[in-house]
């Protein structure tokens, strides 16, 4: 009996989402569950690189992903103090030419979507909002699942795609904190027609400096102009009003460019978030339980890689399960050893990256010089590595 059970996938966001669509593209019955009472994530940009979009192809959503994306024609570094450009990346036809796929910016909320849609139309989905995970046990036939509000199921295997605070995570390796990395940030979203008017509006752009950075790009059709202020402080957990954080802000970016300083005017600073990683592990599965997407790998933003990188996970390990059938233990063997490097590397080369955002002294001198002088193929051969994305397994 316990074949005919449904897989548990647990949390509904990006890569919960992409882990149910491709479970149930490829047969597999699955049950995806959710602790918030109404499906969706907060709604700021997020970019894609080309890696991922084999991904869409074989989750049936690419389509309605390119339909709600932006195609910058650059991805711009720019110096925060001068306002020099440090690199170039064209992401404009040669980047398709050399990677197959393009580069986007897309809002968060028109990416879920087109995964829940596909999720609502599949008929191997049930979607249970209002239900959050409290625990589970591997029966070693099959897994049991407790909620908080009291109710249990049944499932051939559960996969954590739950995030930070992952229950499976918690399960599978003990209790461990995020590493907080000093660092906050505020995020927001204006009408384009409200921008400030020196702000480009059609390039991704990051502008870098000494303990602070910006990344602006347009969305939905450039009617939307997308803004995020990132800095260090010793404060990381203290909780002010708007004004108390304008103060802040207005000291950490007072060295600043003219352009940065008219984005920071706009900006709603009700909430920031800490920002945070994990070391990499080996070890995301255990039994008829496996970890996805931030649950196994957290990653700094560094290469906006951090839904790319889940939507693989959810992919590559739906293969897993259909070459697999019923053992789940070597699927699940075999999805950690396709992802846990791959990851891995993303999660130390963003850490190694963020630093190089950051500089300041005569380390920034160093680093403009130096990255004045790659050309848009330098550029290409030090991205490859992750721009050229992943293959499927043939065989377990």
């Amino acid at each position: 009996m316990a074949s005919k059970l449904p897989v548990i996938v647990v949390g509904a966001g990006l890569g919960g989402a992409a882990a149910a669509l491709g479970l149930a593209r490829k047969g597999v019955s699955v049950r995806l569950i959710e602790e918030a009472p109404e499906l969706g994530v907060i709604g700021y940009g997020i970019q894609l690189g080309p890696n991922v979009f084999p991904m869409f192809r074989a989750l049936g959503v690419e389509q309605a992903v390119l339909a709600k994306s932006h195609f910058p024609p650059d991805v711009l570094m720019l110096d925060a103090l001068s306002g020099e450009q440090v690199s170039r990346i064209d992401t404009g036809p040669a980047f398709r030419r050399r990677f197959g796929d393009p580069y986007v910016a897309i809002h968060r909320v028109d990416l879920h979507k087109c995964l829940l849609d596909a999720c609502a139309a599949e008929p191997n989905i049930e979607i249970l909002p209002a239900t959050a995970l409290k625990q589970f046990e591997d029966m070693g036939d099959h897994v049991v699942a407790s909620t908080k509000d009291g109710r249990v199921m049944q499932g051939r295997a559960l996969i954590g795609c739950d995030g930070l605070g992952s229950v499976a995570r918690r399960w599978m390796v003990g209790e461990e904190k995020p590493t907080p990395i000093g660092y906050v940030a505020h995020r927001t979203i204006v009408p384009m027609a409200d921008a400030p008017a020196v702000a480009r509006r059609k390039e991704v752009i990051l502008w870098g400096g000494p303990g602070f950075h910006i990344v602006q790009y347009p969305l939905r059709d450039e009617t939307l102009f997308n803004i995020v202020a990132v800095f260090k402080t010793e404060n990381l957990y203290e909780r002010a009003d708007e004004s108390a954080y304008r103060a802040v802000l207005t000291e950490t970016y007072a060295s600043a460019h003219p352009t940065m300083l008219a984005m920071l005017a706009m900006m709603d600073l009700k909430r920031r978030w800490v920002l945070a990683d994990r070391a990499p592990i080996r070890k995301w599965s255990k039994g008829r339980v496996a970890l996805l997407g931030d649950a196994a790998h957290p990653t700094l933003q560094s290469y906006a890689q951090g839904a790319c990188m889940a939507i693989e996970d959810a992919v590559v390990l739906a293969r897993c399960v259909e070459l697999g059938g019923d053992d789940f233990h070597a699927a699940f063997a075999r999805y950690e050893k396709e992802r846990v490097l791959r990851t891995a590397r993303v999660t130390l080369e963003s850490r190694s990256l963020w630093e190089f955002y950051h500089l300041g002294g005569i380390a920034r001198d160093v680093r403009n010089e130096a990255e004045r002088a790659k050309t848009d193929d330098d550029m290409y051969r030090c991205v490859a590595w992750l721009y050229d994305g992943v293959s499927l397994p043939e065989t377990l």
